[in-house]
């Protein structure tokens, strides 16, 4: 696993690896609006994952998931808060994201 020390970095490497397109969450998915593709939990992997601590506010605090579509047509990334501002989701994603949260 690389190490990256800003966000910007970790996404600006990904994208030379083809994770091009950037996800967003919804409450049972993933969206990318730009290409009109939305993953659920079972449609995607998780290849790899990054977090971020805020240097000055705990609230910056956010993780960044690389994932593929399991068909491999869509590789991209998604980037979430943890903690106190943490985005809604179903049970699915939230078992999805919650091995990656906690190592």
């Amino acid at each position: 696993m690389e190490s990256y020390n800003t966000l910007v970095e970790a996404l600006n490497d990904l994208k030379s690896k083809g994770f091009e397109h950037d996800f967003n969450l919804d409450v049972h998915c993933l969206s990318c609006h730009s290409i009109g593709q939305s993953l659920r939990p079972d449609e995607f992997e998780i290849v790899d994952f990054y977090r971020f601590e805020g240097m000055t506010d705990p609230a910056d605090s956010s993780i960044l998931y690389a994932i593929s579509s399991k068909d491999g047509q869509f590789k991209g990334t998604f980037i979430n808060a943890y903690g106190t501002y943490a985005d809604e989701m179903s049970d699915d994603m939230i078992e999805k994201l919650k091995i990656h949260r906690q190592n």
